[in-house]
């Protein structure tokens, strides 16, 4: 139970004992049970403090989960065995969410432990930028003692201090390059002199080095505009979410792209800061993060930024700013969700969580939390408003806002949803939607051999005239194709031999990236285990040519480049490619909004990471050159899934004056997701698949756990999977569906057989009961061998 591996010494323990979850994957039963106990030498050891502790004869860390006394602790346990903390160490946290770890761990089936190392940052940890700074400040003196201290000293030294003087208090203590700067003194001979005196002092302190994280983003889409007026929907939102400061509440803004919800986050905002508090905006992915940071800093004073983008001192840096209560406004992907916002120095006020519907939130490695369910559940902890804001919501959030929950300990439903719904119509602009043109993929292929074209090309007759005309007319293009690379399908050209590449590690085709810098000019790649090749040159079965098919961005982007020379299109420079490829770090993202804002750039070519949240008035055309990449996945979300990509990217069109028009190519013109998405019209969609669902037993209207059993030996993956289907079966009974043990879409992975059992029931507790039984059984873990997916968003 304790902290063993070694002797106390023979004499019994006094004082406190308190127990440490330690950053490791121990844990088995309920997550206070992960918590290994230690005593407490330092003496005033508190909750959530970050600390060193012995683990056998290694040294390891864990946060302070608890604090007792020695009579509770003991019982049963040899006082001789229990070890001391070592001593404190970066990276402590708020007591909340040090609760908010246990919920998650409970939760999510993850040893606490590692829930709580996932908190915080390892820039934090390892304290990385941390110095130590020199700060003046003015000496506690009364006017009488100033005056007899500087009797003698000369004119200029007395001068220097009457402008000292004259400083706010709350300036000090500063940096003495910003006193000699503010009091207008020529160099810091006069201040030295004060300093020997005794009329100023030096204060040393420990500071975070690195530039504001910020700043890289306020150069995005500059708006230097005063706040817009609001119209009567944006009013009424603003207004009912405000009646439930102070409390907990779930909201969700469903608003059209380019409705205004950004503006009413602004107001909601401005209101918490105006009490004191301090309020978290979430983005999905660091994508979304320059536009919106730079929006909240040009409105607010101290905002804080939070990405995987920044540099390790920054992350720091930021990290330290919100902990010390130094800022209003927290804007960050996933994980600012845990910004250790402190409730003795401002407290949580609001958190927005943006684009709420996007697979960006999902966590997909351990702890597989959801950020939009981690900030509701932390907003209920703190009691505090938590808005969800989506043109297309997930039909999660949908459903809690516009069906009856169920009453607790009943079967029955009560008369109000979970959440509140606020609708906005119309975009903000009073700007029409875009029009929306779908067009058949094969009818257009079919038009290009009768011009004698027989090629296959990714762009339609219908999309490249569209594309013409926007650049004649002077607008920018936004081309979305989810799909990167130059060919996903390489095969022998022999009729008779069926020779394809895939990855001898995954089941997967292996993908052709083109490489000018490399001899043969590129490469294959799996986009799974990430392990490469050389493109052969012939088929290693029968010796034909190999034939690379299909097309990604890389493709699209050769082909955009011809057929747009005459409008000088010419790539890196009026054409960029952005995705995972040709985009490495945050400042080549920002780079290109930036390029592409001011006008640089004409056409951006790229996948789904341009499909959400960019604003910028002058694309009139917007084209998805296969809308059919989500559809066609073994997946029961792809028509959810599908109508979002198509209406999300295709929203960035007619922002600004001049109206937008979306060009949709794809196979399956007649597909329900497809058709409604060009007609703006999301209500009907999200009711026709909550039917769907209902009728399938499929989450929203059921909870899911997805268990996938992993191992080198297919067998062993297998007989893993049956045997924890068969417990989950044995404990569930009639309470729940468990799904026999099959092969996962993708059945093998980086070398590593994958096999799942799916289980579907009625209640998050009923599923969480059968899941903290098995894990107390030791059958249920999360680990190497086995991965436990509580409310999964993919199912590959």
């Amino acid at each position: 139970m304790g902290g063993h591996g070694g002797l106390f010494g023979g004499a019994q323990p006094t004082g406190r004992l308190v127990r440490v979850a330690v950053e490791r994957g121990i844990g088995k039963g309920t997550p206070k049970q992960d918590a290994l106990t230690y005593r407490d030498e330092i003496g005033d050891l508190k909750v959530g403090e970050r600390v060193e502790v012995p683990l056998g004869k290694e040294r390891a860390f864990g946060l302070v989960v608890g604090v007792m006394g020695v009579a509770e602790s003991l019982e049963g346990v040899d006082p001789e065995r229990i070890k001391a903390v070592r001593g404190r160490v970066a990276g402590s946290l708020p007591v909340d969410l040090v609760e908010l770890a246990v919920w998650m761990a409970g939760y999510y089936v993850c040893p606490l432990g590692m829930v709580l190392a996932a908190m915080t940052p390892a820039a934090v940890k390892k304290e990385t930028g941390l110095r130590e700074q020199v700060l003046l400040k003015r000496a506690a003196l009364t006017a009488e003692e100033v005056a007899e201290k500087l009797k003698e000293a000369p004119k200029s030294v007395k001068s220097a201090w009457d402008a000292i003087a004259a400083l706010a208090e709350e300036s000090f203590p500063a940096d003495a390059g910003w006193v000699i700067a503010e009091a207008g003194l020529k160099n810091r001979r006069a201040l030295n002199e004060l300093l020997r005196r005794g009329v100023m002092e030096e204060v040393r302190q420990q500071v975070v080095s690195g530039g504001h994280a910020s700043r890289a983003s306020e150069d995005v889409l500059r708006d230097t505009s005063a706040p817009v007026e609001l119209n009567d929907e944006q009013k009424r939102a603003c207004d009912g979410i405000a009646a439930t400061f102070g409390t907990f509440a779930v909201h969700l803004l469903h608003g059209v792209t380019g409705s205004g919800k950004t503006e009413v986050y602004l107001r909601l905002i401005g209101e918490v800061v105006k009490q004191g508090k301090t309020a978290i905006v979430l983005v999905p992915e660091i994508a979304l993060t320059p536009q919106t940071a730079g929006r909240f800093s040009r409105r607010f004073e101290h905002v804080a930024v939070l990405h995987s983008g920044l540099t390790a001192a920054q992350r720091n840096r930021e990290w330290m700013r919100v902990s010390k209560g130094e800022v209003s406004v927290v804007v960050g992907a996933r994980s600012a969700v845990f910004a250790p916002i402190a409730s003795e120095v401002k407290g949580l006020g609001i958190i927005v969580v943006d684009e709420e519907h996007d697979g960006g939130y999902k966590q997909d490695q351990l702890p597989r939390y959801h950020g939009r369910d981690v900030a509701i559940k932390r907003a209920q902890l703190l009691k505090c408003p938590v808005v969800l804001g989506s043109a297309t919501p997930s039909l999660e959030s949908w459903a809690n806002a516009t069906t009856p929950a169920q009453g607790p300990g009943s079967a029955q439903p009560s008369s109000k949803p979970r959440s509140t719904l606020w609708s906005l119509t119309k975009r903000a602009t009073n700007s029409p939607m875009p029009r929306v043109e779908v067009v058949d993929l094969i009818e257009q292929r079919r038009v290009r051999v009768q011009m004698g074209d027989k090629s296959q090309r990714l762009l339609g007759p219908t999309l490249e005239a569209a594309i013409d005309g926007a650049l004649t007319a002077g607008g920018q293009v936004i081309l979305l194709l989810n799909r990167r690379g130059f060919g996903r399908f390489i095969s022998c050209t022999s009729a008779a031999c069926k020779f394809v590449l895939e990855c001898d590690q995954c089941t997967a085709t292996l993908v052709y990236h083109k490489d000018r810098d490399l001899p043969l000019g590129g490469l294959v790649r799996c986009h799974h285990c990430l392990s490469e090749q050389v493109l052969p040159r012939l088929c290693p079965t029968c010796g034909s040519r190999i034939h690379v098919f299909g097309g990604g961005t890389q493709r699209a982007e050769e082909e955009i480049e011809r057929a747009f020379a005459a409008h000088s299109i010419v790539r890196g420079e009026t054409l960029l490619r952005v995705d995972a490829d040709s985009t490495k770090s945050a400042k080549d993202w920002f780079s290109a909004l930036d390029r592409f804002g001011k006008g640089e750039i004409r056409i951006l070519l790229g996948t789904q990471m341009i499909a959400k949240g960019l604003d910028f008035p002058n694309v009139r055309l917007v084209g998805i050159l296969d809308a059919d990449t989500a559809s066609n996945l073994p997946d029961f979300r792809a028509s959810e899934r599908t109508f979002q990509l198509i209406a999300q990217v295709g929203g960035r069109a007619g922002r600004g004056a001049k109206s937008g028009l979306v060009i949709v190519q794809t196979a399956n013109p007649f597909s329900r997701p497809v058709a409604l998405a060009a007609k703006h019209d999301y209500v009907t969609l999200a009711n026709e698949e909550l039917a769907a669902r209902r009728r399938f037993a499929l989450p929203p209207s059921t909870r899911m756990g997805r268990i996938v059993c992993r191992d080198e030996n297919a067998g062993k993956a297998l007989d893993r999977a049956r045997k924890v289907g068969a417990a989950l079966t044995e404990y569930f009974g009639p309470k729940a569906v468990v799904r026999e043990a099959v092969e996962c879409p993708m059945l093998r992975i980086a070398g590593q057989y994958r096999y799942e059992v799916v289980v579907t029931c009625a209640s998050a507790a009923t599923l969480q009961a059968g899941f903290a039984a098995l894990r107390a059984r030791g059958m249920l873990m999360s680990d190497a061998n086995m991965a436990v997916d509580v409310d999964p968003i993919a199912m590959m």
